[in-house]
Protein backbone atom coordinates (compact mmCIF):
# COMPACT_ATOMS: atom_id res chain seq x y z
CA UNK A 1 0.00 0.00 0.00
CA UNK A 2 1.51 3.57 -1.02
CA UNK A 3 0.57 4.76 2.66
CA UNK A 4 3.18 2.01 4.10
CA UNK A 5 5.31 3.11 1.75
CA UNK A 6 5.37 6.50 2.16
CA UNK A 7 5.45 6.19 5.69
CA UNK A 8 9.21 4.17 5.28
CA UNK A 9 10.21 6.50 3.23
CA UNK A 10 9.87 9.26 6.03
CA UNK A 11 11.33 6.51 8.59
CA UNK A 12 14.47 5.96 6.04
CA UNK A 13 14.79 9.12 5.87
CA UNK A 14 14.89 10.27 9.87
CA UNK A 15 17.38 7.06 10.46
CA UNK A 16 19.38 7.60 7.82
CA UNK A 17 19.70 10.98 6.83
CA UNK A 18 20.66 12.00 3.00
CA UNK A 19 19.71 9.43 0.55
CA UNK A 20 19.61 9.32 -2.63
CA UNK A 21 16.23 8.30 -4.81
CA UNK A 22 17.87 5.14 -6.44
CA UNK A 23 19.02 4.56 -2.78
CA UNK A 24 15.44 4.79 -1.59
CA UNK A 25 13.70 3.12 -5.00
CA UNK A 26 16.23 -0.13 -3.17
CA UNK A 27 15.53 0.25 -0.14
CA UNK A 28 11.45 0.39 -0.91
CA UNK A 29 12.07 -1.96 -3.86
CA UNK A 30 10.13 0.26 -6.52
CA UNK A 31 11.48 2.49 -9.22
CA UNK A 32 12.96 5.68 -8.92
CA UNK A 33 10.36 7.41 -10.75
CA UNK A 34 7.76 6.24 -8.26
CA UNK A 35 10.18 7.07 -5.60
CA UNK A 36 10.04 10.80 -7.09
CA UNK A 37 6.33 10.91 -7.41
CA UNK A 38 6.26 10.26 -3.31
CA UNK A 39 8.56 12.48 -2.16
CA UNK A 40 6.30 14.87 -4.35
CA UNK A 41 3.25 13.69 -2.29
CA UNK A 42 4.94 14.23 0.84
CA UNK A 43 6.14 17.65 0.05
CA UNK A 44 2.53 18.45 -0.88
CA UNK A 45 1.30 16.93 2.59
CA UNK A 46 3.50 19.30 4.62
CA UNK A 47 6.36 16.83 5.18
CA UNK A 48 9.91 18.76 5.29
CA UNK A 49 11.78 16.81 3.09
CA UNK A 50 14.15 18.64 0.59
CA UNK A 51 16.36 17.91 -2.63
CA UNK A 52 20.35 18.79 -2.38
CA UNK A 53 22.02 18.75 -5.74
CA UNK A 54 25.67 17.84 -6.51
CA UNK A 55 27.81 14.62 -6.53
CA UNK A 56 26.89 14.14 -2.67
CA UNK A 57 23.00 15.14 -2.93
CA UNK A 58 20.04 13.53 -2.81
CA UNK A 59 16.77 13.63 -0.31
CA UNK A 60 16.60 14.41 2.94
CA UNK A 61 14.35 16.05 6.02
CA UNK A 62 14.58 19.38 7.51
CA UNK A 63 16.80 19.61 11.00
CA UNK A 64 14.59 18.76 13.92
CA UNK A 65 11.52 17.36 11.81
CA UNK A 66 9.84 14.11 13.88
CA UNK A 67 6.84 12.78 12.85
CA UNK A 68 3.76 11.03 14.85
CA UNK A 69 3.48 8.09 12.46
CA UNK A 70 2.24 5.12 14.92
CA UNK A 71 -0.94 6.05 14.68
CA UNK A 72 -1.77 4.87 17.92
CA UNK A 73 -4.38 5.77 20.70
CA UNK A 74 -4.08 6.18 23.97
CA UNK A 75 -5.31 2.42 25.51
CA UNK A 76 -2.92 0.85 22.42
CA UNK A 77 0.32 3.15 23.88
CA UNK A 78 -0.53 2.39 27.26
CA UNK A 79 -0.93 -1.38 26.71
CA UNK A 80 2.79 -1.61 25.16
CA UNK A 81 3.76 1.03 28.18
CA UNK A 82 2.50 -1.63 30.70
CA UNK A 83 3.86 -4.73 29.32
CA UNK A 84 7.20 -3.17 28.77
CA UNK A 85 6.83 -2.00 32.55
CA UNK A 86 7.11 -5.83 33.51
CA UNK A 87 10.25 -7.45 34.23
CA UNK A 88 11.43 -7.54 30.27
CA UNK A 89 15.00 -8.24 31.27
CA UNK A 90 13.97 -11.76 31.82
CA UNK A 91 12.46 -12.10 28.07
CA UNK A 92 15.39 -13.99 26.32
CA UNK A 93 17.86 -11.09 26.71
CA UNK A 94 15.74 -8.63 25.29
CA UNK A 95 15.75 -6.23 28.64
CA UNK A 96 17.59 -3.29 26.99
CA UNK A 97 15.96 -3.50 23.40
CA UNK A 98 12.54 -3.50 25.28
CA UNK A 99 13.37 -0.41 27.75
CA UNK A 100 14.55 1.29 24.39
CA UNK A 101 11.51 0.34 22.36
CA UNK A 102 9.18 1.52 24.87
CA UNK A 103 11.01 4.84 24.80
CA UNK A 104 10.72 5.24 21.18
CA UNK A 105 7.13 4.39 21.44
CA UNK A 106 6.72 7.09 23.90
CA UNK A 107 8.71 9.70 21.66
CA UNK A 108 6.65 8.77 18.57
CA UNK A 109 3.61 9.46 20.52
CA UNK A 110 1.34 12.32 19.53
CA UNK A 111 1.93 15.13 22.21
CA UNK A 112 -1.40 14.86 23.74
CA UNK A 113 -1.28 11.18 24.10
CA UNK A 114 2.48 11.28 25.72
CA UNK A 115 2.00 12.57 29.23
CA UNK A 116 -1.03 10.99 29.98
CA UNK A 117 -0.03 7.22 28.69
CA UNK A 118 3.36 7.78 30.66
CA UNK A 119 1.57 8.49 33.44
CA UNK A 120 -1.08 5.89 33.36
CA UNK A 121 1.17 3.18 33.17
CA UNK A 122 3.11 4.27 36.37
CA UNK A 123 0.03 3.18 37.99
CA UNK A 124 0.31 -0.39 36.79
CA UNK A 125 2.40 -2.93 38.29
CA UNK A 126 3.06 -6.08 35.83
CA UNK A 127 4.48 -9.28 37.70
CA UNK A 128 6.27 -7.83 40.35
CA UNK A 129 9.58 -9.73 42.32
CA UNK A 130 7.56 -10.32 45.14
CA UNK A 131 4.09 -11.88 46.07
CA UNK A 132 1.45 -10.48 48.72
CA UNK A 133 2.80 -12.61 50.82
CA UNK A 134 6.47 -11.42 50.47
CA UNK A 135 7.50 -14.94 48.44
CA UNK A 136 10.15 -13.86 46.29
CA UNK A 137 9.71 -15.11 42.74
CA UNK A 138 12.12 -17.36 41.60
CA UNK A 139 13.98 -16.45 38.45
CA UNK A 140 16.25 -18.79 36.40
CA UNK A 141 19.30 -16.57 35.20
CA UNK A 142 20.95 -17.29 31.79
CA UNK A 143 24.39 -15.39 31.54
CA UNK A 144 23.81 -12.81 28.62
CA UNK A 145 26.35 -14.36 26.27
CA UNK A 146 24.73 -17.62 26.32
CA UNK A 147 20.94 -16.25 25.70
CA UNK A 148 22.79 -14.05 22.51
CA UNK A 149 24.45 -17.01 21.21
CA UNK A 150 21.41 -19.24 21.79
CA UNK A 151 19.00 -16.68 20.90
CA UNK A 152 20.97 -15.30 17.22
CA UNK A 153 21.53 -19.26 15.98
CA UNK A 154 17.18 -19.85 16.25
CA UNK A 155 16.84 -16.70 14.34
CA UNK A 156 19.37 -17.34 11.68
CA UNK A 157 18.69 -21.19 11.48
CA UNK A 158 22.16 -21.99 12.21
CA UNK A 159 23.15 -25.47 14.04
CA UNK A 160 24.49 -24.65 17.89
CA UNK A 161 26.36 -26.18 19.74
CA UNK A 162 25.89 -26.18 23.49
CA UNK A 163 27.38 -27.39 26.97
CA UNK A 164 24.36 -28.91 29.10
CA UNK A 165 24.20 -30.01 31.93
CA UNK A 166 21.20 -32.51 32.40
CA UNK A 167 19.45 -33.06 35.50
CA UNK A 168 21.49 -35.90 37.86
CA UNK A 169 24.16 -35.85 34.79
CA UNK A 170 27.84 -34.31 33.97
CA UNK A 171 27.52 -31.56 32.06
CA UNK A 172 28.36 -32.05 28.19
CA UNK A 173 28.36 -30.63 24.55
CA UNK A 174 25.87 -31.65 22.41
CA UNK A 175 24.89 -30.43 18.51
CA UNK A 176 21.19 -29.82 18.15
CA UNK A 177 18.93 -28.03 15.71
CA UNK A 178 17.03 -24.71 17.04
CA UNK A 179 13.45 -24.14 16.63
CA UNK A 180 12.30 -21.94 18.60
CA UNK A 181 12.32 -19.99 22.08
CA UNK A 182 9.67 -20.27 24.90
CA UNK A 183 9.73 -18.60 28.43
CA UNK A 184 7.09 -20.23 30.70
CA UNK A 185 6.88 -18.96 34.83
CA UNK A 186 9.90 -16.79 34.26
CA UNK A 187 11.98 -20.45 32.89
CA UNK A 188 13.31 -20.38 29.56
CA UNK A 189 13.73 -23.02 27.47
CA UNK A 190 14.87 -23.97 23.83
CA UNK A 191 12.81 -25.63 21.65
CA UNK A 192 15.14 -27.99 19.42
CA UNK A 193 15.80 -31.13 17.29
CA UNK A 194 19.35 -33.51 17.82
CA UNK A 195 19.83 -36.70 15.37
CA UNK A 196 16.24 -36.07 14.12
CA UNK A 197 14.48 -36.16 17.76
CA UNK A 198 12.58 -33.72 19.32
CA UNK A 199 14.47 -31.95 22.35
CA UNK A 200 13.81 -29.42 24.91
CA UNK A 201 16.79 -27.82 26.91
CA UNK A 202 16.09 -25.51 29.99
CA UNK A 203 18.22 -22.34 29.53
CA UNK A 204 19.63 -22.23 32.80
CA UNK A 205 21.25 -25.41 32.68
CA UNK A 206 23.19 -24.42 29.74
CA UNK A 207 26.66 -23.61 30.51
CA UNK A 208 28.21 -22.02 27.73
CA UNK A 209 26.96 -22.02 23.55
CA UNK A 210 28.58 -21.77 20.07
CA UNK A 211 26.54 -20.78 16.73
CA UNK A 212 27.70 -23.11 13.93
CA UNK A 213 28.18 -21.98 10.32
CA UNK A 214 26.56 -24.81 9.14
CA UNK A 215 22.87 -24.62 8.63
CA UNK A 216 19.92 -25.90 11.03
CA UNK A 217 17.64 -28.43 9.53
CA UNK A 218 14.43 -27.53 10.68
CA UNK A 219 10.50 -26.66 8.99
CA UNK A 220 10.24 -23.90 7.49
CA UNK A 221 7.39 -22.57 9.09
CA UNK A 222 6.49 -23.64 13.12
CA UNK A 223 3.67 -23.72 14.99
CA UNK A 224 5.08 -22.97 18.72
CA UNK A 225 2.38 -23.38 20.98
CA UNK A 226 1.15 -26.48 19.60
CA UNK A 227 4.46 -27.63 19.20
CA UNK A 228 4.85 -26.74 23.18
CA UNK A 229 1.36 -28.26 24.08
CA UNK A 230 2.58 -31.82 22.27
CA UNK A 231 6.03 -31.52 24.19
CA UNK A 232 4.26 -30.97 27.43
CA UNK A 233 1.65 -33.80 26.87
CA UNK A 234 4.61 -36.18 26.36
CA UNK A 235 6.69 -34.94 29.46
CA UNK A 236 3.78 -35.03 31.55
CA UNK A 237 2.81 -38.95 29.98
CA UNK A 238 6.63 -40.25 31.31
CA UNK A 239 9.13 -40.73 33.63
CA UNK A 240 8.16 -41.79 37.27
CA UNK A 241 5.48 -38.78 37.34
CA UNK A 242 2.50 -39.46 39.72
CA UNK A 243 -0.89 -37.76 39.22
CA UNK A 244 -2.40 -37.05 42.57
CA UNK A 245 -6.25 -35.98 43.73
CA UNK A 246 -6.42 -33.79 46.62
CA UNK A 247 -8.50 -30.46 48.19
CA UNK A 248 -6.85 -27.89 48.68
CA UNK A 249 -7.91 -24.51 50.35
CA UNK A 250 -8.11 -21.39 48.31
CA UNK A 251 -5.30 -18.92 50.00
CA UNK A 252 -2.89 -21.59 49.39
CA UNK A 253 -3.56 -22.73 45.30
CA UNK A 254 -1.07 -20.79 43.95
CA UNK A 255 1.59 -21.90 46.41
CA UNK A 256 0.55 -25.76 45.43
CA UNK A 257 0.52 -24.95 41.61
CA UNK A 258 4.29 -22.89 42.40
CA UNK A 259 5.68 -26.71 43.20
CA UNK A 260 3.56 -28.94 40.88
CA UNK A 261 4.28 -29.88 37.04
CA UNK A 262 1.07 -29.44 35.93
CA UNK A 263 -2.91 -29.38 37.08
CA UNK A 264 -4.76 -31.67 35.02
CA UNK A 265 -8.87 -30.41 36.35
CA UNK A 266 -9.76 -28.20 38.67
CA UNK A 267 -13.23 -27.46 40.57
CA UNK A 268 -15.11 -25.98 43.77
CA UNK A 269 -15.60 -28.41 46.34
CA UNK A 270 -18.79 -28.67 48.61
CA UNK A 271 -17.02 -27.04 51.66
CA UNK A 272 -15.56 -24.29 49.35
CA UNK A 273 -12.15 -26.02 49.31
CA UNK A 274 -10.85 -26.60 45.50
CA UNK A 275 -10.61 -29.92 44.25
CA UNK A 276 -8.11 -30.52 41.89
CA UNK A 277 -5.94 -33.48 39.72
CA UNK A 278 -2.20 -32.10 39.78
CA UNK A 279 0.80 -33.95 38.42
CA UNK A 280 4.04 -33.87 40.67
CA UNK A 281 7.83 -35.28 39.67
CA UNK A 282 7.55 -38.77 41.21
CA UNK A 283 5.82 -39.96 44.89
CA UNK A 284 8.67 -38.21 47.00
CA UNK A 285 7.87 -34.46 45.30
CA UNK A 286 3.88 -35.16 45.80
CA UNK A 287 4.66 -36.11 49.30
CA UNK A 288 6.83 -33.26 49.76
CA UNK A 289 4.36 -30.88 48.17
CA UNK A 290 2.06 -31.33 50.59
CA UNK A 291 3.36 -31.88 53.53
CA UNK A 292 4.07 -28.26 52.96
CA UNK A 293 0.45 -27.09 53.17
CA UNK A 294 -0.14 -28.84 56.79
CA UNK A 295 -3.83 -29.59 56.78
CA UNK A 296 -4.49 -26.91 54.36
CA UNK A 297 -4.58 -29.90 51.58
CA UNK A 298 -5.61 -33.43 51.90
CA UNK A 299 -4.69 -35.95 49.27
CA UNK A 300 -7.57 -38.54 48.22
CA UNK A 301 -5.62 -40.61 45.88
CA UNK A 302 -3.33 -42.50 45.65
CA UNK A 303 -3.45 -44.18 49.18
CA UNK A 304 0.05 -44.48 49.34
CA UNK A 305 0.60 -41.51 49.41
CA UNK A 306 -2.15 -40.92 52.12
CA UNK A 307 -0.50 -43.20 53.79
CA UNK A 308 3.06 -41.54 53.05
CA UNK A 309 1.96 -38.11 55.04
CA UNK A 310 -0.21 -40.30 57.81
CA UNK A 311 2.89 -41.89 58.38
CA UNK A 312 5.35 -38.33 58.69
CA UNK A 313 2.74 -36.87 60.82
CA UNK A 314 2.34 -39.95 63.25
CA UNK A 315 6.12 -40.16 63.36
CA UNK A 316 6.36 -35.90 64.22
CA UNK A 317 3.37 -37.09 67.15
CA UNK A 318 5.90 -39.51 68.53
CA UNK A 319 8.58 -36.69 68.51
CA UNK A 320 6.60 -33.76 70.17
CA UNK A 321 4.38 -36.13 72.89
CA UNK A 322 5.83 -35.67 76.68
CA UNK A 323 8.56 -33.51 77.70
CA UNK A 324 11.77 -33.43 75.94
Amino acid sequence: MRADRLVSLVLLLRQRGRLTADTLARELEVSTRTVLRDIEALSAAGVPVYAERGRYGGFALAPGFRTELTGLNHDEALALLTAGSGRGEQVFGLGSALTSAMRKVLDALPENHRATASDAAQRFLVEPETDLLARRLVTEQVPDATMITVRRAVLTGHKLRIHYAATGQTARWRTVDPIGLVTVRDRAYLLASRSGEDRTYRLSRVLAAEELAEKSQRPSRVDLDRIWRERSARFLSGGDHVTVLLRVAPERREELLDTALAVRAEEPDADGRLRLEVTFQDARHAEWALWQLGTDAEALSPQSLRTALRDRAAALVTRYEGSP
